[in-house]
């Protein structure tokens, strides 16, 4: 981490040999043992995102532990909208990111985002600072090119 210094690191609570996230962090549990990892991050100039559930009581408990932005854990929200109704997680999600911002912390959102659920994500959540895609990009960019599947997210994104 010292030689890669990256310009964030998003911490998410995934055990060894886990192939896949699939929930956030308890800070209640794991807020004092995260609190000198996010230091040391931060002492290296880097900006550091905790992994959140949406709906997760602990929200605010991320910048008590010195993070500057959480990662909303939107597997949820995309299981239920490819299920075909999405608005409780949704809900969920927005008010998450609410609360993040008024406790001064800036929303990232990632987990099984694709082109067809991320549009609804980003008009209920305007203020999103970034989003992690992995999987669905590289197997829509089999189908199009990665360049025009970045061009799309992009336009997504687009404010």
């Amino acid at each position: 981490m010292r030689q890669a210094r990256p310009a964030q690191a998003t911490l998410v609570p995934d055990g060894d040999g886990q192939i896949t996230s699939d929930h956030g962090f308890d800070l209640r549990r794991d807020g004092e043992r995260l609190r000198p990892l996010v230091q040391a991050l931060k002492a290296l100039g880097c900006r550091v995102s905790l992994f959140m559930d949406a709906g997760s009581q602990d929200i605010e408990r991320a910048a008590d532990v010195g993070a500057d932005r959480i990662e909303l854990y939107t597997g949820p929200f995309a299981t239920a909208f490819a299920a075909g109704d999405a608005s409780a997680e949704l809900a969920a999600c927005v008010e998450s990111a609410e609360r993040a911002r008024a406790a001064g912390l800036g929303v990232n959102a990632g987990h099984d985002l694709n082109q067809r659920n991320l549009p609804a994500l980003k008009q209920a959540i305007g203020f999103l600072d970034e989003v992690s895609i992995g999987h669905a990009l590289f197997g829509e960019a089999l189908y199009d090119g990665i360049a025009t599947t970045v061009r799309r997210y992009l336009a997504i994104l687009a404010d």
